[in-house]
């Protein structure tokens, strides 16, 4: 397929090193990056995904878990005030 492509600046001297390190024409350094790039990208979305596995937590009704920071921060406030009292 003949087509007009535009690379970026940091690109073009990328592929200017590429060619004049491997010896290969425009033509073959562009298609060898685009080989790799795209298989890359095909192996990066055949990965598996992490799985979460729930499990019970074992809070008890009326226990907000997402004010447990809060909690222990009034915790950890309330043994410092007993250490200073004493």
């Amino acid at each position: 397929m003949r087509t007009t492509l535009t690379l970026d600046p940091d690109v073009a001297q990328k592929v200017k090193r590429t060619m004049a390190r491997t010896g290969q024409s425009l033509k073959a350094t562009v298609n060898a990056g685009l080989r790799i790039g795209l298989a890359e990208s095909k192996a990066r979305a055949e990965r598996t995904r992490f799985r979460v596995e729930p499990h019970a937590s074992g809070f008890f009704p009326g226990i907000d878990r997402d004010r447990m920071n809060q909690l222990a921060d009034q915790l950890e406030a309330e043994a410092v005030l007993k250490k200073l009292s004493r």
